[in-house]
């Protein structure tokens, strides 16, 4: 990859991180790999050296969660990969991790490009994980003409010591929303609402989130919640269950402290952090910032587009909910809020 920049934007998700993917997408010098992380999941990265064929097989081979959400009429609004019927369908071949979120957001063609990529991916001799990462950057940046490399996934607190122990040269931008605002966007979407009921299953096994649940597992937990263990599964398990806002008021309180944790370890010259807010109120301002620290130009053009691009209209949602509903969900979002308030 040589010298190009490479910088992560990380954060809780549901804070205007899909919009600010596209936003730096429009930017002629930059390559915007959207949910990339989530994409390969944490077996995406794994220590040590892979073959080049091996490393494409991590890229290539389907998301088995991803593909259930889509067979159980569950999909999230992340995925972009055609949904007319065409070469790759979770129900049969399964859909590439590539192909989901990233490649439909750098081409029309996904499809091409992933024809494209396989053989010289393929190719590649053995080396640590990382240069794999840092090679395709460099193969995608001389295909589509960019010179800077920003990642940005949802969801992608936890990716932190990772990324830093195998990427010390990146980057990072803190992209976080207020916390009622955030947390109620997380009750409405369906991924979040898996990852509550995921943590209740877990909470009751006693297990640490993320172990791999099994069929004996279904067995012990309630049937509401072994549902969703199934394949397919009933989506009305998901969006008909009654989970209370300031549960999402919690979890973004946990991942937002965690977050600030992880970057405090971080070298104050490679990171930086980003308000929701502050985009909308001041959007080329902040563009203009985060184009300087991620190693771009903000041309007057991209800024114009990037303003149009933002919908202000997301703000404030909160102050509708009724007043216990919001005063709760307040409360649970208080540690969250004084973590930021102290950056």
């Amino acid at each position: 990859m040589g010298a190009r920049p490479l910088t992560f934007v990380v954060g809780t998700g549901r804070s205007g991180s899909t919009a600010l993917s596209r936003v730096l997408n429009l930017h002629r010098d930059v390559l915007s790999l959207n949910e990339l992380l989530a994409s390969v999941g944490p077996e995406g990265m794994p220590e040590g050296t892979l073959e080049g064929t091996e490393f494409w097989d991590l890229l290539a081979e389907p998301n088995p969660t991803f593909d259930r959400m889509v067979r159980s009429g569950a999909p999230i609004p992340e995925f972009l990969y055609p949904r007319r019927p065409g070469r790759f369908s979770a129900d049969t071949t399964g859909i590439p991790r590539l192909s989901m979120m990233v490649l439909p957001h750098l081409t029309d063609d996904p499809d091409g490009l992933l024809d494209e990529l396989a053989p010289q991916v393929r190719a590649w001799p053995r080396r640590p994980v990382e240069e794999q990462y840092r090679e395709l950057f460099g193969l995608l940046c001389a295909r589509f003409g960019r010179r800077a490399v920003v990642e940005r996934s949802g969801f992608s607190v936890r990716w932190v010591p990772r990324l830093r122990a195998g990427f010390p040269e990146a980057r990072f931008v803190h992209l976080h929303r207020g916390g009622p605002d955030c947390a109620l966007s997380m009750s409405r979407h369906t991924g979040f609402r898996m990852i509550a009921m995921l943590e209740e299953m877990y909470a009751l096994l006693g297990l640490e989130f993320g172990d791999e649940l099994t069929p004996e597992h279904a067995r012990e937990l309630p049937p509401d919640l072994a549902g969703l263990l199934r394949d397919p599964f009933d989506p009305r398990l998901v969006f008909d269950r009654v989970v209370p806002v300031a549960r999402f008021g919690e979890l973004w309180s946990r991942l937002v402290t965690e977050c600030l944790e992880h970057l405090a370890r971080v070298p104050e010259a490679a990171r930086t952090s980003l308000s929701y807010e502050d985009l909308l109120d001041a959007p080329e301002r902040e563009l203009s910032r985060l184009a300087g620290f991620v190693g771009v130009e903000p041309d007057r053009e991209w800024l114009a587009a990037g303003r149009a691009m933002l919908d202000a209209g997301r703000r404030g949602a909160s102050l509708r909910l009724p007043p216990e509903e919001l005063e709760a969900l307040r409360k649970a979002c208080e540690p969250g809020e004084r973590a930021l308030a102290t950056v």
